[in-house]
């Protein structure tokens, strides 16, 4: 009979939970403020920026951002200055 351990998929599942950015912590890595970032995801603002990374809900009132998206934004403004 196999021993099959049932614990070692949920700990390979938590090495991959993507992981979420407060808005404070996108202040931080990306050093725009709070107010800009909220005019960068909003449509309605002259400061839209479609390739911002969209916001995640998490509650009524609580949003957050995935990190890699914030990554790649990040990374893909660098690349933009290479041309």
């Amino acid at each position: 009979m196999e021993n099959f351990n049932t614990a070692q998929p949920v700990i390979e599942q938590c090495n991959h939970i993507p992981q979420l950015l407060s808005v404070k912590a996108v202040c931080s890595y990306t050093g725009l403020s709070r107010s800009t970032i909220y005019e960068m995801v909003d449509k309605e603002s002259d400061r839209y920026d479609p390739t911002f990374p969209k916001k995640v809900k998490l509650t009524q009132v609580r949003v957050v951002w995935v990190a890699s998206e914030i990554a790649e934004w990040i990374n893909s403004k660098i690349a933009e200055r290479a041309m």
